[in-house]
């Protein structure tokens, strides 16, 4: 179930500038067009904010978190340092310190970690290396824990709008599948909104997404304007009680002013229709971009303001470390983790089970 839009100007640029805010744009959902089929709506729904998503166990003989971040370079490093049961001094100290900068978890953030265990261990609180490996456990974990807070859909927002953002390439339409696949899990009605009309393929790649999960998309022609697609897409989201909204973007580098200027114009004009929303800026990040992963949030949060973030193909080549920085650096809330390909490989982020992958299985904590 899907609605198009194709509209350009004679001279092929895309539409201009922000919509009126009493009306959705003229040709939108055209009254000739035929009726779709209605979204079905609980009428019993209570306007209440409803709990956190819980992540249930992975069935049997599905991988967990720790196989499938094994092969991350944060893991690789650590569990090949303990491995060789290390003694337990400066040197030791200094080998951790290495593993963590390789590992992406950044300047700051190691020297951190690194102080609180330097003191301990001059006061002898350690009897071996594997008592050290504890308290570096407990510390990680203290690090993400307040980061750790999973997306909350606002029951009393009709529509929950969802406004995802990243550069490119990080995997952003894909997370919006996925997201739209465990929304649809829950039980919630949604719609997406074609926003990324600059990349060719990203429309068709959404619609894909849509059939799919059997989830309508609102989109237009490629090259149109991206705040026209959310103010049409919102405005028929309103109309049809849909519970959730998730509008895609395109992709575009931190460095490129004038695209991420147009963020904003996109976030104006979904406060025409609605202004509490939207009521989450999800920023994608790449979780094998390393320390740049810093300056690409610092640039998109003071451009739309993020609130919650996707760190994404940390199972595989990722290092991995670089979510200790962006916690340690920002403290905004890291929603969900991509360990895999598959729709259910996007999950919760759970602090402990992510520190517990990363470190040797043999910590017996």
């Amino acid at each position: 179930m899907r609605w198009f839009r194709r509209k350009k100007s004679d001279d092929g640029a895309p539409p201009s500038t922000d919509l009126p805010t009493d009306a959705p744009s003229a040709d939108v959902l055209p009254a000739a067009e035929p009726e779709a089929a209605p979204v079905e709506i609980d009428r019993n729904f209570e306007p209440v904010v409803e709990a956190p998503y819980v992540e249930r166990a992975a069935a049997p003989g599905k991988p967990g978190w720790r196989e499938r971040l094994r092969g991350s370079g944060f893991a690789k490093s650590l569990g090949g340092l303990f491995s060789r049961n290390p003694k337990l001094d400066d040197d030791l100290l200094d080998e951790i310190e290495t593993a963590l900068l390789t590992a992406d978890v950044g300047v700051a953030a190691t020297t951190q970690l690194l102080e609180g265990l330097r003191q301990r261990m001059k006061r002898r609180e350690f009897a071996d290396a594997k008592e050290l490996l504890r308290s570096l456990r407990a510390e990680l974990i203290a690090m993400l824990a307040p980061v750790a807070q999973p997306l909350v859909i606002d029951a009393n927002a009709k529509p929950f709008v969802l406004l995802t953002v990243g550069v490119n390439g990080v995997g952003k339409t894909t997370t919006i599948g996925k997201l739209a696949r465990r929304f649809k899990d829950e039980g919630r009605t949604l719609m997406l909104a074609a926003g990324d009309t600059f990349r060719a393929a990203a429309v068709a790649q959404l619609q894909a997404w849509g059939d799919r999960n059997d989830v309508p998309v609102i989109a237009q022609g490629q090259n149109a304007d991206a705040a026209s697609v959310a103010f049409d897409a919102l405005n028929a989201a309103k109309a049809r009680g849909v519970e959730v909204l998730i509008a895609d973007t395109a992709g575009r580098l931190h460095t490129q002013q004038g695209l991420m200027a147009e963020l904003g114009k996109i976030r104006r004009v979904i406060a025409k229709v609605d202004a509490s929303a939207p009521h989450e800026v999800l920023m994608v990040i790449d979780g094998t971009t390393g320390q740049n992963a810093l300056s690409q949030l610092r640039q998109f949060n003071q451009a739309v303001t993020v609130t919650g973030l996707v760190v994404t193909k940390l199972d595989g080549t990722a290092k991995g470390g670089v979510v200790f920085a962006l916690a340690r650096e920002f403290g905004i809330p890291i929603r969900y983790a991509g360990i895999g390909e598959r729709p259910e490989d996007l999950r919760v982020f759970d602090a402990e089970a992510f520190v517990d992958a990363l470190l040797p299985e043999s910590l017996g904590t």
